[in-house]
């Protein structure tokens, strides 16, 4: 999971790590926002965010179904700790813990800190950077809660930040195969 500040750097990783040959799943926010805009339609942040939140929950279990079957690592840019946190804090349903139980990612996780040499806003990231950094300080609460070891992303080149990935997998952390424990994979809690 590499999840963080909004405008931190998160997307750019994974198209290196997705140029290195590993499998990549893109954020749900972006994928939602090309749909309902392609369609005409009112699940958007900036029209109705909890509609937006909810298909994001819905979108990032099926990612995660789906990635479970995938060899090697997968990475995620963002996922259901991320949609889930945001519909609870939204909303206040108490959401966030009841799926990520039941759902989990790799223990190990990565957070892209704010940025603001980098940070721009287009027409998908309308938000300035003060709410991107109080969703980064929200995700930082919400991941170590749920048993997550949180591992913070350097401010480095995108080919350098993805070696500091890969390192930081290696080892007891390797997958071994479809099944293994690794990055999108349903794991056991240690």
């Amino acid at each position: 999971m590499i999840s963080g500040c909004s405008g931190g750097g998160k997307s750019t990783l994974l198209a290196e790590l997705k140029a290195r040959g590993h499998a990549v799943v893109e954020e749900p926010g972006r994928r939602i926002i090309a749909e309902e805009t392609a369609r005409g339609g009112s699940a958007l942040p900036w029209v109705d965010l909890a509609a937006f939140l909810r298909r994001a929950v819905d979108l990032a279990l099926a990612d995660h179904a789906a990635a479970a079957a995938q060899e090697g690592w997968v990475f995620f840019d963002r996922g259901l700790v991320d949609a889930a946190s945001a519909l609870e804090a939204l909303t206040g349903d108490p959401v966030l813990r009841p799926l990520c139980t039941a759902h989990r990612y790799h223990p190990r996780m990565f957070m892209a800190p704010p940025w603001p040499e980098i940070y721009v806003t287009d027409a998908d990231r309308r938000h300035g950077f003060d709410a991107a950094v109080a969703e980064y300080e929200r995700l930082l609460g919400a991941y170590p809660a749920l048993g997550y070891e949180v591992l913070p992303l350097p401010k480095l080149a995108p080919p350098a930040r993805a070696d500091v990935v890969l390192s930081a997998l290696a080892g007891p952390y390797a997958p071994a195969g479809a099944g293994a424990v690794r990055a999108g994979a349903r794991i056991r809690p240690t």
